[in-house]
């Protein structure tokens, strides 16, 4: 006779996803804190966005990828190097090694991350509400910010800025209302109904 045997893996590694978010929340907010005029586009955005924009996104999104989220481990991964490259396009050029980026150019970038982030909305809806609302206000974000520089309206600019500190403050929610949910063991900060086949990475309630 064959025996058969049955092996179940358990899943020890901390959720990554409040990493990302908190990473991704703050250098928004602070990015949009510039965008609507209230401070200057300084080293302290650009540091936000390579350290903890940029490289802490990417490490929640390979723990992601361990965890077999693939929906985390390509958004997080994603816009962590979206925060590196965006602090390359104002770095390189001040240090001389390429030319400043055009205004064509910036339109094209911030207009490919709104189709990109638009994409993975649709990805949102077998997911939280929280979720969705992260990722349609930053999809709606980029196009604001495409728009602006495209057409040149500064005061487009501004709402742009408003709306962005909205979407890295819905990140944020997202991020702590995972991080109170599982440490008290109930819902503390609801985050809306979700699928019953969410993938792993993301609080269900």
């Amino acid at each position: 006779m064959t025996e058969t045997r049955e092996f179940t893996l358990k899943d020890n590694y901390a959720n990554p996803a409040p990493l990302g978010l908190f990473a991704f929340g703050m250098t928004t907010i602070l990015l949009n804190l510039h965008n609507a005029g209230f401070i200057e586009l300084d080293s302290m955005i650009l540091a936000m966005g390579i350290f903890y924009g940029g490289v802490a996104q990417v490490f929640a999104g390979v723990a992601e990828g361990r965890k077999n989220n693939t929906f985390g481990y390509t958004a997080f991964i994603s816009y962590g190097f979206f925060w590196i490259s965006f602090a390359a396009l104002l770095i390189m050029p001040k240090m001389g090694l390429v030319a400043a980026v055009s205004n064509s150019s910036l339109v094209a970038f911030l207009t490919i991350w709104g189709v990109f982030t638009s994409l993975l909305f649709i990805g949102t809806l077998k997911s939280n509400v929280a979720l969705q609302l992260v990722f349609g206000s930053l999809a709606l974000l980029f196009f604001m910010l495409a728009i602006s520089d495209y057409s040149g309206n500064e005061q487009l600019k501004v709402i742009a800025g408003y709306e962005g500190i909205i979407c890295g403050s819905l990140a944020i929610y997202t991020g702590i209302a995972q991080v109170l949910n599982e440490l008290w063991g109930r819902v503390v900060l609801p985050l809306g109904n979700v699928s019953r086949n969410e993938p792993s990475g993301h609080t269900s309630e």
